[in-house]
């Protein structure tokens, strides 16, 4: 996926954080687009997001994002999957 000539934006909004001393995670939403060759798709994604602090700096250890609606990711899942022009 990060290798392929699609353009991808998001935004992280509607979030909450949750921390401790050597741990926070923030759960919320994407919203974006995806743009191609084959054309554009607009992104809608929850997603989950874990630190920790490593030698005194926060580093995110695990990103994990799921789409609720199936025909957005089979579309997604087309984009990402095929190649420029098929």
């Amino acid at each position: 996926m990060f290798d392929g000539e699609a353009k991808v934006y998001v935004e992280f909004h509607d979030y909450a954080l949750h921390q401790s001393a050597e741990i926070f995670y923030v759960i919320g939403r994407e919203r974006g687009a995806l743009a191609s060759t084959n054309g554009s798709l607009e992104l809608k994604i929850r997603t989950s997001r874990v630190f920790r602090k490593v030698d005194g700096r926060w580093k995110q250890t695990h990103h994990h994002g799921s789409m609720d609606d199936p025909i957005l990711l089979t579309k997604y899942q087309q984009f990402v999957s095929t190649k420029p022009g098929v």
